[in-house]
């Protein structure tokens, strides 16, 4: 059987995207980071995700990059802002994470002789980070044809990202096709221990936005105080 590393965030794109690679026949290695986040939430919903689409392995690897600060996500003097309609990259954005991430799943990649990295990137409804546009994906795809031992004999591992075109009601129209529960994942930049979430942030606004779109009822569980 093939097989794939997915990235698992523990979020809705993350789930989507694993979903999808169980639909195409791949043996699917989940893979979450733990980066130094401030809410963890969204780890235990990865646990869940991996399980319920029986993911062959589930790895949480520590990459504690979030002491650096420089993100709203990890640094405890930064609050998570609500939705802004602005073109500047916002404070959410984590320096680096993606090419961090991806590094860490080709690893994983040419160990197991995994021939495809699948990652929930989307370059259409998004907060504008730079490292989930298709010219940084085709940048990375280069770099992973350049620095493995696997590609310089002849099987390179490829970057998947079935989402990247994709706006949010399309991709949860999609995972709603490949019974993705929604239910149990998290996409709130500041969820509670609970997994509840604020319903305000830049993530939880696209999430909204994107079961409206859908013409689907959204299961997330926010909030009461934050509820809208």
């Amino acid at each position: 059987m093939k097989k794939a590393v997915v990235l698992l965030s523990g979020g809705l794109d993350s789930a989507t995207c694993l979903a999808y690679a169980s639909s195409k026949g791949y043996e699917c290695y989940a893979l979450s980071i733990d980066y130094g986040q401030k809410q963890l939430a969204e780890l235990h919903a990865a646990k869940k995700i991996a399980n319920y689409f029986q993911a062959k392995q589930h790895e949480i690897v520590n990459i504690p990059i979030g002491k650096l600060g420089g993100s709203a996500l990890t640094d405890q003097k930064i609050e998570v802002p609500a939705h802004l309609e602005s073109d500047e990259i916002p404070v959410t954005y984590v320096p680096a994470r993606n090419t961090i991430f991806l590094s860490i799943a080709l690893g994983w990649a040419e160990i197991l002789q995994a021939n495809t990295i699948f990652a929930g990137m989307s370059s259409i409804d998004y907060s504008g980070y730079p490292d989930c546009r298709p010219e940084y994906v085709k940048a990375f795809q280069e770099l992973a044809n350049l620095a493995t031992k696997a590609a310089v004999e002849g099987h390179p591992i490829r970057i998947a990202t079935p989402l990247i075109y994709l706006n949010k009601a399309q991709t949860i129209q999609l995972g709603d096709k490949l019974n993705v529960d929604y239910s149990i994942t998290v996409t709130c930049y500041q969820a509670d221990h609970q997994g509840r979430a604020c319903g305000y942030c830049d993530s939880c606004m696209l999430r909204k936005k994107g079961f409206e779109k859908a013409g689907l009822q959204d299961p997330t569980r926010y909030q009461p105080q934050k509820n809208q």
